[in-house]
């Protein structure tokens, strides 16, 4: 059974006049809080959270004397444990004004948070706990990694939408014009690709290798009709209908099949001139403002609809160009939930620091890295027990040394990263757990071990009983000839010359 402990080291940092009266210890000292986390009978997980409580430094102090909590984040990163998956929280008087009004807890761009002191310990302890669900992981982000053994009930909606872990994603961004005759459409995708998903990727390379690449289809159209509505003189997609968009557009793109990794595709949708404008609805009927909708571990389409020409007798084709910023938005945002990285409901006096160019903040990526290491062990184990349970089904089979070494290489891998989990060295323990991901599957796909999969024993007599069975008829009807002859020989007396 896994047992899985998740150490999360925590400086709190009480800036002077923040210390609340009835701290159980002089500062500095030190704290455990353990949390279980309910996943099933084979396997648990705790988090343990190591909190330090200490007083502001000098340097500190005067990193916290500015006008905004904007400042101050930045001010403050120079200052702080930058290591992936510690958390620092710097706790502010309660009559502060660095935090906005009605603000209580203020999450950076980094690792650290700022926290106004509440009128006592317990106060201040229920605000870190909330904090500290916000910016390593929560139970239900570590049930979402552990998807495949958690039972249905105890998973949240989201949890099936995200990617599985994979060692590279391949990102294929695709413009559909159905109608090249009415409307010529430009994109500079490739300017949009180096400022907006760059950066992100650029994080994000931490956690896996990404490919990008983008493609113009003519003459690709949905799989729906959508209907016109005489009210709004415009066309609608209903969201019933949008699962079946998506098929018959799949199948002109044709990147996925060749992709060793996952794909996610993005489509913008420019609506043929005789179904334009085309808006999406939800489910209650109304326009979904992005006019885009994303479809769990595949990818999102946005439809943009082009103006429709002042002058009646404009030449046709019309010119569009793409306005890449209102397009780019939509699909990071799309690229986000793919991720997992939506933004959960938050208690109303927290205040979370938007992530800016780089399209995520640093515990963003630590919250990844958390739930993918859980899920990348999880799935070593579960590749190597069916690994186990074929081989013992399978008798004869020769294990070459390569693919045993390739398995001692993810038992040790694993369990190297589940020490480092307990230790809370995140960062270590996210590269065991991925080069355990390879080793294990090198194993299970070895070429040696292929041939054998698609070869058991009953397999063997299937194949050769028809190719020995004409030859055997003869040979046994001959044989029962033989023996009624040397029967009959010894019937017949022999004869005395």
């Amino acid at each position: 059974p896994a047992q899985f402990q998740l150490a999360v080291p925590v400086a709190v940092v009480f800036a002077p006049g923040s210390v609340p009266g009835d701290l159980p210890k002089a500062l500095p000292f030190r704290d455990v809080q353990e949390m279980e986390i309910p996943v099933n009978l084979r396997t648990s997980v705790t988090s343990r959270y190591e909190m330090v409580y200490r007083s502001t430094t000098a340097q500190e102090e005067a990193a916290l004397d500015v006008a905004t909590a904007q400042e101050a984040d930045a001010a403050l990163r120079p200052l702080q444990d930058t290591s992936l998956g510690s958390l620092t929280v710097y706790v502010v008087p309660e009559t502060s004004s660095l935090l906005p009004q009605g603000t209580s807890v203020y999450v950076g761009k980094h690792r650290s948070a700022l926290v106004r002191a509440g009128s006592g310990l317990a106060a201040l302890h229920t605000r870190l706990r909330q904090l500290m669900q916000v910016m390593s992981f929560t139970a239900s982000s570590i049930a979402a990694a552990l998807s495949d053994r958690v039972p249905n009930s105890q998973l949240g909606p989201d949890a099936r939408r995200h990617l599985k872990s994979s060692l590279g994603y391949e990102i294929t961004f695709s413009l559909l014009n159905p109608d090249p005759k009415s409307h010529a459409v430009d994109w500079d995708i490739e300017d949009a690709v180096n400022r907006y998903v760059r950066p992100i990727l650029d994080k994000l390379s931490l956690v896996a290798n990404f490919s990008v690449d983008s493609q113009i289809l003519y003459y690709a159209v949905l799989g729906v009709t959508p209907r016109f509505d005489k009210e709004s003189s415009s066309f609608l997609l209903s969201a019933h209908s949008l699962p079946h968009v998506i098929n018959p557009v799949e199948a002109r793109l044709g990147s996925s099949a060749a992709s060793l990794y996952p794909v996610l595709n993005f489509l913008l949708y420019v609506p043929e001139r005789s179904h334009s404008p085309l808006y999406i609805q939800d489910k209650d009927g109304a326009p979904v403002s992005t006019n885009a909708f994303h479809s769990p571990r595949w990818g999102g389409i946005m439809v943009y609809n082009v103006e429709a020409p002042a002058a009646p007798q404009a030449s046709l084709p019309l010119h569009v160009d793409v306005d890449m910023v209102r397009v780019m938005e939509v699909f990071l945002a799309q690229l986000r939930l793919l991720f997992g990285l939506s933004r959960e409901e938050l208690p109303p006096e927290f205040l979370l620091e938007s992530p800016g160019n780089e399209g995520l903040a640093d515990w963003e990526l630590d919250r990844l890295l958390w739930a993918h290491t859980v899920e990348n062990i999880a799935t070593v184990s579960t590749t190597l027990t069916s690994l186990a349970q074929l081989l013992d089904k399978i008798g004869n089979i020769v294990i070459k040394d390569d693919v045993a070494s390739e398995v001692y290489q993810a038992v040790a891998s694993a369990q190297s990263a589940m020490a480092e989990l307990a230790a809370g060295h995140l960062h270590s323990a996210f590269q065991a757990s991925k080069e355990a991901v390879t080793s294990s599957e090198r194993a299970f796909f070895d070429p040696s071990l292929l041939h054998l999969l698609y070869f058991p024993d009953d397999q063997k007599f299937a194949i050769y009983i028809p190719l020995f069975l004409p030859m055997a008829v003869p040979i046994l009807l001959s044989l029962a000839k033989i023996v009624r002859e040397a029967r009959q020989r010894k019937k017949e007396p022999t004869k005395m010359d």
